[in-house]
């Protein structure tokens, strides 16, 4: 019999009162990939995550981790998860050790093991030369390092990220990048939420779109943005009038190289083969019915037009796009 998934989710949903927070969510986590929960605040992936981890029971559905019941078994998993909270439980008066070793303390290891495994977090989140500062003294970065390496502790077989990066400056975020990385080089299952784009792109190896508590769409980034079928460009017309687009979409619709029309605000996304031949003739074509052209934007297929595609309407709280 083949081992189990890291992770199984079946038809969950959480309701409180008259909202339905998840509605039939299902998933499967393999082992040793970082699986992403994309999607705006409020669309569902912590109250997900808090399912998972054991401190919110489900309405209806079923989860496991590695085999066991996150209800029935809380205890259970409890002792196979890590869990990095997006709200920072940072006492701004211990050091980064004292941090450390006060939560070895409740998790009951073993002095030697402890002293062992501090170290060798501290080392893995570089925060050696730091470990016996106060964390008021530490930046926003060194106190998400900290975070990082609490959840570590325990020695986790499947690590648990709220929001990893959420409020960080550039330099900080791609630090955390690199650290969730080596974990993923380590053999470590992750599972992490966020609403910024590139960040889902550049880290996840599958990631499930979530909007208004609900699965829209699941897969590799690769694969979601290939889904789309072809390259976008972005029509902002200065009389976007609902007659100014159905007639624009009628006579574009005729082009032998466009493969799909949507409206958007003030506009059209269309969806081309052969940018080169698409561009100088969508712009012929828009001149001839008479809409006035205010801006054309090309592209390569992006998460935000897969989350488009599947939402109908944009993910627009990312920061500015990073290099990895």
């Amino acid at each position: 019999m083949s081992a189990p998934a890291a992770i199984e989710v079946t038809n969950l949903s959480k309701t409180y009162d008259t909202v339905d927070a998840v509605k039939n969510l299902s998933l499967t986590v393999q082992h040793g990939e970082i699986f992403g929960l994309l999607g705006p605040n409020g669309a569902g992936k912590s109250t997900t995550l808090r399912i998972l981890i054991t401190t919110l029971s489900p309405t209806t559905g079923t989860a496991t981790i590695l085999g066991h019941d996150v209800v029935k078994e809380a205890d259970t998993v409890r002792r196979l998860i890590g869990y990095v909270a997006q709200e920072r439980a940072i006492d701004r008066f211990l050091t980064g050790r004292e941090h450390l070793l006060l939560l070895a303390d409740l998790y009951h290891l073993k002095k030697d093991e402890a002293l062992a495994r501090i170290e060798t977090l501290l080392k893995l989140v570089n925060l050696e030369e730091h470990a016996d500062r106060v964390a008021k003294g530490y930046s926003g970065g060194m106190k998400r390092k900290l975070d990082i390496a609490c959840g570590l502790l325990p020695n986790p077989k499947i690590l648990f990220l709220d929001e990893p990066t959420l409020g960080l400056d550039v330099q900080s975020r791609l630090n955390i990048w690199d650290h969730v990385r080596k974990l993923k080089e380590q053999g470590m299952t992750i599972v992490m939420t966020t609403n910024y784009l590139d960040e889902a792109d550049q880290l996840c190896d599958r990631i499930a779109i979530i909007d208004r508590g609900e699965i829209r769409a699941i897969g590799s980034p690769k694969d979601l943005k290939a889904s789309l079928g072809g390259d976008g460009i972005w029509l902002t017309l200065s009389d976007a009038t609902p007659e100014a687009l159905d007639q624009l979409t009628t006579a574009l619709q005729g082009l032998p190289f466009v493969r799909g029309i949507r409206p958007r605000e003030n506009g059209l996304d269309i969806r081309v083969d052969g940018p080169e031949k698409a561009l100088p003739a969508i712009m012929e074509t828009t001149t001839k019915v008479g809409c006035l052209l205010d801006g054309i934007e090309y592209h390569r297929p992006r998460l935000d037009d897969v989350f488009v595609a599947h939402t109908g309407r944009s993910l627009t709280n990312e920061p500015a796009p990073l290099e990895a």
